[in-house]
């Protein structure tokens, strides 16, 4: 278990990194489209180029933060039932979510993308757009989405196994209220 704990430890620094790094992308993407919308208005100019680079700003901020809002528990749960449940239930259901459902989903994406992205990069396919850029960049954000959405649920299933093992602290138990429902 400790080698599984190591490699958890070593993808959630590359999320936490990636997650960082990811939110300065929104920044890009509002001078993009800031400026963008101040050229169009002063000078009455335009390209396409511009909006699908928000786009693709918009896109990678969307996918590459997917694996640090995982890490972080901010993604979106349904609480009506789940929060009544003692800690020990809530760490079943999110197991049985992550094996059954997360990782499979996650797996199956990452196997489709990659010929999906290969094949737009090997055939340098652009958008249809008059003046549009390359599509294989957006692609990539897909594929690197997955693939680091699926690293970081293997980190989740560990550490909640861990958890539930004892051999980690429930980083969340004292946000729960359903603590009171012994088991």
């Amino acid at each position: 278990m400790q080698a599984a704990l190591g490699l958890s430890r070593a993808i959630d620094r590359l999320t936490e990194l990636v997650g960082r790094g990811v939110s300065w992308l929104v920044l890009a993407a509002v001078l993009v489209s800031a400026g963008n919308a101040v050229i169009r208005k002063t000078f009455d100019l335009s390209s396409n180029a511009w909006l699908e680079l928000q786009w693709y700003l918009y896109g990678a901020v969307f996918m590459l933060a997917a694996s640090y809002a995982l890490q972080k528990g901010d993604h979106v749960r349904i609480d009506v039932l789940y929060a009544g449940l003692s800690r020990r239930k809530q760490h079943w259901i999110d197991l049985f979510g992550h094996l059954v459902f997360l990782a499979p989903f996650t797996l199956l994406m990452t196997w489709y993308l990659v010929p999906y992205f290969l094949f737009t990069f090997r055939s340098g396919e652009i958008s249809a757009n008059a003046g549009g850029l390359p599509i294989w960049p957006g692609k990539l954000m897909l594929l690197l989405g997955f693939i680091l959405l699926t690293l970081q649920t293997v980190s989740e299933i560990v550490k909640k196994i861990a958890v539930m093992r004892g051999q980690l602290p429930d980083p969340a138990a004292h946000a729960h209220t359903g603590e009171q429902h012994a088991e």
